[in-house]
């Protein structure tokens, strides 16, 4: 069973499911256009449940690339607060207007964004991963990502600043998402999210997904690491803007 979206629809759902794919290959600030792409032909709750299932394929992918690339100390500082996060937004999925967690995340990551490219001389030297940064922006991470897995921008704001390199920092983000999708499987069920249209659809746009870890870890593996976060930030620049916009309206 499968949902029908139409001809348009379907093209946008496969570049969805593709920009998932980039995100779990390395290419983290890609992912989050995933759910407003799916929200022009449906509501952005159905967009989010259809998309756990091609998160929770795709981070299998990366994974086994990143098996042996990723830190563990900035997981351990940052995965307490996701799982509070992640419980938070269960607990408050029905009070809460989707519009307003969107807008609220595009306004933080546009300032950090602004901050790390008017500024840069302030992320010259790195960071040692904190359990007071860890537990914050990470369960800010948790509640924005349960809500419509758009907490990238606010663990870019915890994990940038680590400058760990280009492989680590991709291999510890996979982690960090992975883990918080296969917790959101339990609750996105409870709530409905993961119907039986949902979950033929996402099945259709896996193969998708999973080429495009293969295509992200390629680009990961060349790029320089100057380079890699002068990219992801302007990535999380547009992006921000993208949500703003999609909060506003």
């Amino acid at each position: 069973m499968l949902l029908d979206l139409g001809t348009g629809g379907w093209i946008l759902a496969v570049i969805a499911a593709s920009a998932v794919g980039l995100a779990k290959g390395g290419l983290s600030m890609v992912g989050i256009i995933s759910v407003p792409l799916l929200s022009l032909v449906m509501s952005p709750i159905q967009a989010a449940g259809v998309m756990l299932p091609v998160y929770v394929v795709s981070d299998i992918g990366g994974l086994i690339a990143f098996r042996g690339s990723f830190d563990t100390e900035v997981l351990k500082k940052a995965l307490p607060g996701a799982i509070g996060g992640i419980a938070f937004g269960w607990a408050t999925s029905s009070i809460v207007p989707v519009w307003g967690v969107t807008l609220i995340v595009g306004l933080i990551g546009l300032c950090f964004a602004l901050n790390a490219l008017l500024r840069p001389q302030l992320d010259a030297q790195p960071q040692r991963p904190r359990l007071s940064k860890g537990t914050f922006w990470g369960g800010l991470a948790g509640y924005t990502s349960f809500l419509s897995h758009s907490g990238a921008p606010l663990w870019q704001v915890y994990a940038q600043p680590l400058r760990m390199p280009p492989l680590i920092f991709a291999g510890t983000s996979t982690w960090f998402f992975a883990i918080g999708n296969w917790i959101k499987l339990l609750p996105y069920a409870m709530l409905g999210q993961l119907s039986a249209p949902n979950l033929g659809t996402a099945a259709v746009l896996m193969p998708a997904s999973l080429v495009a870890v293969w295509v992200g870890l390629r680009i990961v593996r060349i790029i320089p690491q100057a380079l890699f976060y002068k990219l992801i930030t302007w990535g999380l620049l547009l992006i921000s803007l993208r949500l703003i916009w999609q909060g506003l309206a």
